[in-house]
């Protein structure tokens, strides 16, 4: 069984909610499996756009290099996930992890999500090594 993320003490940690809509959920009658990637891109993505100035997202994308989900409880129709994400401590090269919990409204885990994104360059739409400033943002 994989070890539950929780983030590192004093890691600056951005939340969001989810509720899924009714093409959210499958022929199972609970949240799709697929959805939790969706939600994981959105959360990434709300995260790079709360902090990052205009200029810095003009500049800079991040691209999913690699996702490893764990599942561990449905999530039912009508229930708002509390969904949280930090990354790591530092970067490695272009390549930075970000971790992503999603609980249903009990606080138990649903879904935990490890990815890793590299940063491009927009212009060129090269990999770039993850500068300092944006570490320092993020942690």
């Amino acid at each position: 069984m994989t070890k539950l993320l929780e983030p590192p003490e004093g890691r600056q940690v951005f939340r969001l909610e989810f509720t899924p809509t009714p093409a959210d959920i499958d022929e199972n009658g609970h949240v799709n499996n697929v959805v939790y990637l969706r939600w994981s891109q959105d959360m990434a993505t709300a995260h790079w756009r709360s902090l990052a100035p205009p200029d810095a997202q003009a500049t800079w994308a991040w691209i999913a290099l690699r996702h490893e989900v764990d599942y561990r409880r449905a999530l039912m129709p009508g229930e708002t996930a509390q969904a949280r994400t930090w990354v790591a401590e530092t970067a490695q090269g272009p390549r930075y992890d970000r971790f992503i919990r999603i609980d249903g409204p009990d606080g138990q885990m649903c879904a935990q999500i490890h990815t890793t994104w590299v940063l491009i360059e927009q212009a060129t739409g090269r990999p770039r090594r993850v500068p300092e400033w944006i570490i320092e943002m993020f942690t």
